[in-house]
């Protein structure tokens, strides 16, 4: 027989892992994403990289969310016509209403396969309840080494931005 302690960690588990809520996203890249030289506009993958962020985010705090911050965004080589833009995305860090998500961005040639890593970018979303209030979500469970070590870089960059706008530790 189960005891009322181990129904209440079924109804409410611990955290949620990486895993549930990663997600992959691959576009064609269309004359109409880039300039007239063929090079894929630097908004168009932003516009990405804020959707499958926020896809991620939805998925681990199963609310709305909205993007509070973008990290810098260093493009390492350039995006073309008819590339497959291909953005991995996981969530690295969360606090009590806040998700740091990890974008990677690269662009894979449809023809000869050659795949570039074109860029990585992080984004921090805030949940919200129905009210539009921040909500807090649930724990992430960092599982591999991999991602202890992503946890605690995002939470290095997170004392880097609250100290950026003045903002102390909370």
């Amino acid at each position: 027989m189960r005891t009322l302690q181990d129904q209440l960690v079924t109804l409410n588990p611990p955290g949620k892992t990486s895993s549930q809520s990663s997600t992959t996203v691959v576009r064609i890249m269309m004359p109409m994403d880039a300039n007239v030289a063929g090079n894929v506009f630097g908004g168009t993958i932003l516009r990405v990289i804020d959707e499958v962020g926020s896809i991620v985010a939805f998925k681990h705090a199963r609310s709305n969310v909205v993007t509070a911050s973008i990290d810098r965004m260093d493009f390492y080589s350039p995006v073309y016509i008819g590339d497959l833009l291909r953005l991995i995305a996981s969530i690295n860090y969360v606090h009590r209403t806040s998700m740091e998500i990890g974008v990677r961005v690269e662009a894979e040639n449809p023809i000869t396969g050659e795949i570039r890593h074109t860029g990585t970018c992080f984004l921090t979303y805030v949940a919200l309840d129905k009210n539009g209030k921040a909500t807090s979500v649930p724990p992430l469970v960092p599982e591999t080494e991999e991602e202890k070590r992503r946890w605690k870089e995002a939470e290095d960059r997170r004392k880097l931005r609250l100290q950026s706008i003045g903002r102390r530790e909370n």
